[in-house]
């Protein structure tokens, strides 16, 4: 029996930043061999095997052969004359079919570590057209290591061409799809994953709603950029750069879907994408099954981001019932994670990436004054159910008026002399 430690391990060690997990194959063994060392056995497609100590995964060394569509429909065949080249032939791409010996020696067949220098995401065999999952790895892998200037090689790019034509694609199940979309928004350059599939045809089939956005014009007094989709683009990078976690990149993500349902005759402007946007976020996150707390913020955002983006005009009042058809009050870390997201969007536009976006300052101070406010004793003396709401409303606004005109009046003063 022989142990090797393979894929992200090795690729991460050789790359020289710090591995996410270890994973292991081993050759030569049967089942029952690592059960009797202990090992405790978790694969229900396969014989994979936690170690008792480390709880770390080991897989026996296998074969994979096709007899259905999907990424499911595979016959695996593990026994102790698997090769190692024979179980590392099977996996997507040539940076994770490397594995390490206990002595630390490289087993390297087909060209990882060369791929790993040069920055190619390639593919090891013509296999790789069995399991439309790839596409999704190849795009995500394209979007953790892009920062590294990683990029897909043109015949592994022909290859997912191929299966989007041959309709391979479309056996992908929403859970896989959303499982490495997560993954993705998450990584340096979450774009690429998107600007990846774009470019196989794949991003028409998965993400419709998102695709449709490339060449819808917006007016360029607002977006130097123009083009909706490459807006997006910026946009979500911008989240990274202001250090957004994943729900805030999705809301990103989704927040102008609705220019994509304005009328050609109307464009550029695009009057109330906002609420046609929400209908298409509620479809996207049905079909994917996207989390709650994703879908929540994403819909606040495509909601109110116009709004948000006026606050510095806004009456007290408006920004009272923003405060309040946001829950603000009562989600007030859903209401920073709906600022942010704003700021992404505003900042998420060719050559505006600095500029300064106080309208979040602004809201975060409404929001933490007006949260302040209570109702004393004596307030609410003769008052009972939706009269005290109105009185704790009224406070509110007061509060929310003499803010403002303390803000404005700070910026009037500040402002620079037009004789000057």
């Amino acid at each position: 029996m022989q142990v090797y430690l393979v894929g992200g391990a090795v690729r991460d060690q050789l790359l020289g930043i710090p591995a996410r997990e270890r994973d292991w194959v081993v050759v030569g063994a049967r089942p029952e061999d690592l059960e009797k060392l202990g090992y405790v056995a978790v694969g229900r497609e396969f014989p994979v095997f936690l170690h008792p100590q480390t709880k770390e995964e080991y897989a026996l060394a296998r074969l994979e052969s096709k007899v259905a569509p999907g990424y499911r429909g595979f016959h695996t065949r593990f026994s102790p004359d698997v090769t190692l080249q024979e179980d590392l032939r099977r996996r997507d791409l040539t940076i994770n079919a490397i594995a390490q010996s206990a002595s630390g020696e490289l087993i390297d067949p087909y060209g990882g570590a060369d791929d790993l220098k040069k920055g190619i995401l390639r593919h090891v065999s013509e296999a790789f057209v069995e399991d439309p999952v790839r596409v999704l790895r190849v795009a995500r892998f394209a979007a953790r290591f892009g920062e590294r200037g990683f990029s897909v090689a043109p015949e592994t790019r022909a290859l997912m061409q191929e299966m989007v034509r041959s309709g391979e694609i479309n056996a992908l199940v929403p859970e896989r799809v959303w499982q490495e979309t997560e993954r993705a928004l998450g990584e340096a350059r979450p774009e690429l994953f998107f600007l990846t599939l774009r470019t196989c045809g794949a991003l028409d089939v998965i993400f419709p709603e998102i695709a449709a956005l490339f060449g819808v014009p917006q007016p360029a007094r607002w977006h130097p950029e123009i083009d909706t989709g490459v807006h997006v683009m910026l946009a979500l990078q911008c989240a990274v750069r202001l250090g957004a976690p994943t729900p805030v990149r999705f809301a990103v993500l989704m927040h102008d879907l609705g220019k994509a349902a304005t009328p050609r005759n109307l464009w550029p402007s695009h009057h109330g994408h906002e609420e046609a946007g929400v209908v298409l976020i509620e479809a996207l996150a049905a079909r994917l099954r996207v989390p709650k707390e994703h879908i929540e913020l994403a819909i606040l955002t495509a909601r109110h981001h116009g709004l948000v983006h006026r606050a510095l005009e806004l009456k007290p009042a408006t920004i009272l019932g923003l405060l309040e058809k946001t829950d603000a009050w009562r989600r007030p870390e859903r209401f920073r994670a709906l600022l942010l997201a704003c700021e992404a969007d505003a900042r998420g536009r060719s050559g505006l990436e600095d500029r300064a976006y106080p309208q979040a300052d602004l809201l975060r101070q409404a929001q933490e004054a007006t949260a302040a406010v209570s109702l004393l004793e004596e307030e609410r003396q003769g008052l009972i159910g939706t009269a005290i709401k109105e009185k704790l409303r009224e406070k509110r606004l007061h509060v929310l008026t003499s803010m403002v005109t303390r803000n404005r009046d700070l910026a009037k003063a500040n402002a620079p002399d037009p004789g000057a």
